[in-house]
């Protein structure tokens, strides 16, 4: 890229920066380190394409400048834990939104992959189930308790077998971004696939409302959130995949980096998913009514910390 493009694309941003240093007073210290990261990351790519221009000292002056102002003013946060999830995450969560809506697609798609699949193919719906959990449901359909399989297990067991299992699967999820998002694509295609033909098997049974009244209980934050760690993993494959202005390590690096934070993120709604799963979608005799207040809470949660947060803070950031 020649120097002119390069100072044209990022013109506009510098000078922000630049305005947002000479009252640094009111920015956290997360946005300076922020902000002190991305001077740094353009300072590297003009050094090593502008050496000893005018953009390499300007820039220069730039990040010297946030970096003091970092460290006379940075104080560790105690409650760093709080403030990561409540300002930090959904902050820089913004700019994936790209991603999270390719990540709900491919799922969405792969369920309905699942389901044509399941209508079509009598032996589908065992190969991706498996014989022992089709016959078990069976014979709870026949004792007229189809949802019996989430009784078995004890309240605790079940809790802290589903969220570690369900870590995992995010875990799973966002390493294998490194494959420039191929094997995110195949966990999501696994999951979605299992949760189409799941459905359609309860639909063909007659029982569509039965299961998703008591299974979406727990289901609405746990597919929500495998969907947010496939978001990581796709960010991985696309820092891999496309790192624009910077060194494909460094865009890797950055990468590896933001999906961490968005695993991170899903910790708190694994664990709030199994003990839904656990201790309330077992109450299969619970009313309607009650089943879909908290659907309905469990989706307004998802949607407000991972789309509508995000953009509220997006825009107070940009407007400050």
């Amino acid at each position: 890229m020649r120097e002119a493009a390069f100072v044209r694309q990022n013109k506009d941003k510098w000078v922000k920066y630049e305005s947002l240093l000479q009252k640094y007073k009111s920015l956290n210290p997360d946005q300076l380190s922020n902000l002190y990261v991305e001077l740094s990351d353009d300072l590297s790519y003009a050094s090593t394409f502008y050496p000893g221009s005018n953009t390499v000292q300007y820039l220069n002056g730039l990040a010297t400048t946030a970096h003091q102002k970092i460290y006379r003013a940075k104080k560790e946060s105690k409650s760093r834990f709080v403030t990561f999830f409540t300002k930090e995450f959904p902050r820089e969560f913004h700019k994936h939104q790209k991603q999270l809506l390719w990540s709900f697609l491919i799922f969405a798609g792969f369920s309905l992959v699942g389901a044509y699949s399941a209508a079509t193919d009598g032996s589908f719906l065992r190969s991706i189930l498996g014989d022992a959990y089709v016959n078990m449901t069976l014979e709870n359909i026949a004792n007229k308790d189809p949802m019996a399989v989430y009784k078995q297990a004890s309240e605790t067991n079940m809790f802290l077998g589903i969220t570690i299992n369900n870590i995992r699967v995010a875990l799973t999820a966002f390493s294998l971004g490194v494959l420039a998002g191929i094997g995110t694509v195949f966990v999501l295609m696994q999951n979605g696939v299992m949760l189409g033909s799941f459905q359609y098997f309860f639909y063909e049974k007659g029982l569509l409302w039965e299961s998703a009244r008591t299974i979406w209980i727990h289901g609405t934050i746990e597919i929500s959130v495998i969907i947010v760690a496939g978001c990581a993993g796709l960010v991985v494959g696309k820092s891999i995949l496309f790192p624009g202005t910077y060194s494909r390590l460094k865009s890797f690096t950055m990468g590896i980096k933001d999906g961490l934070k968005i695993v991170i993120s899903t910790v708190p709604f694994f664990i709030i998913a199994g003990f839904l799963e656990g201790f309330v979608t077992r109450m299969t005799q619970m009313p309607d009514w009650l089943a879909i207040i908290i659907i309905s809470l469990s989706l307004l949660l998802i949607l407000f910390y991972y789309v509508i947060y995000p953009i509220l803070l997006s825009n107070k950031t940009r407007n400050a």
